[in-house]
This record gives C-alpha cells, sequence and structure tokens, in this order.
C-alpha cells in the first residue's frame, strides 16, 4: 500500500496482518482525497482525525496532503504498532498523535477536528454508534466534514441531527458517504 500523492507521495505503508484490518484501497482513498482538496473546510492545514486507523493510511494520506495535524485513533495492539511503524518510517510525529482509543468511549478532545474520517470493519454499524460519542467528546468541530466508509449496500444514515449527508459515491464494494453541516 503507497501513499497517492503529497510530500509522501509514493512511500509504502505497512498494513496489519490478518483479516481483522481492511485497509481503504486506493482507489478509493485517491478519490476521496480529490473530493476533500475542492471542499470546505479545506485539507491543507486542517486538524484531522482518522478514526479505526487501522494502518492509519488516511490520516497519513491527509497529512502528506497537507493537513495540518492528524490524530489517529485505534483501539487494537497490533494495528497501532503497525500505524506507530508507518510514522516513525515517514519521519511524520511532529504532525500526528497516535492515540490508543475506543471510538465508541473515546477520551475528550484536546481540540475539535474540521474534518474526521471514519473507516470502520463494514457491516458493523460502529461509525453511527461512534459519531454521537465522538460530538460528545469535543471530537467535531461544528464546521467539520465526515467522511464515513461503509459496505457499498450497507444502510447508513447521520445519526448527528447536526450534520446530514452531503454526498455518497460508490467504488466497487465500498461506499464513501459525506456529512456535512445541515442547513
Amino acid at each position: 500500500m503507497r501513499l497517492i500523492a503529497g510530500r509522501f507521495r509514493g512511500r509504502v505503508l505497512a498494513a496489519p496482518e490478518g483479516m481483522t484490518t481492511r485497509p481503504t484501497a486506493d482507489r478509493v482513498r485517491e478519490s476521496l482525497f480529490n473530493i476533500l482538496a475542492h471542499g470546505d473546510p479545506e485539507l491543507h492545514g486542517a486538524r484531522v482525525a482518522d478514526i479505526f486507523a487501522g494502518s492509519g493510511a488516511l490520516g497519513l494520506e491527509a497529512l502528506s496532503r497537507g493537513a495540518g495535524h492528524v490524530t489517529l485513533m485505534e483501539r487494537d495492539a497490533a494495528p497501532l504498532a503497525v500505524i506507530a511503524g508507518n510514522i516513525r518510517k515517514l519521519g511524520c510525529e511532529a504532525g500526528t498523535t497516535l492515540l490508543r482509543a475506543d471510538a465508541l468511549k473515546p477520551p475528550k478532545a484536546p481540540v475539535p477536528c474540521d474534518i474526521l474520517l471514519l473507516d470502520p470493519p463494514y457491516k458493523s454499524g460502529l461509525a453511527a454508534q461512534a459519531l454521537p460519542a465522538l460530538l460528545a467528546q469535543g471530537w467535531i468541530a461544528p464546521h467539520a466534514r465526515i467522511v464515513v466508509e461503509v459496505a457499498a449496500g450497507e444502510p447508513f444514515t447521520s445519526p448527528l441531527a447536526q450534520f446530514a449527508i452531503a454526498d455518497e459515491r460508490r467504488y466497487g464494494a465500498a461506499r464513501l458517504v459525506f456529512l456535512a453541516p445541515a442547513e
């Protein structure tokens, strides 16, 4: 798995072994970041949270493309070790925070994030459960954009009254759901 664009373009990332972590496909990641590059808030300089971080590919791609700071949240030890190795390999410790935490019971956020990327296991329903917990702990800025990756046929509705589905894109087995502040 390689980072697609930005200052770390072409750098190879490690992924956790086994079937419990499913990294976002390169094509989906490229499409996601092309969309984020033209949105509001801007990716450049943004505070980004990669929830259910797995390999850290989404958060590290955001950092590579100009995010100001990325927090990578993962609860399991094996993926955390892989993410830590990827951060060291890229030499981007200063721009990242690696947090061992359960997204359903997150700690208080030090600062709200502008962009949140959630890629839980498909068909788990965990994103809909995590979003209210993240909001309650201050992770979601009022102007934030939230992207949830789910299986193509998996139902998803926004569990947050403040955020509505603004767009959805399907890429093979994956679907990206974009949430934006409700009008």
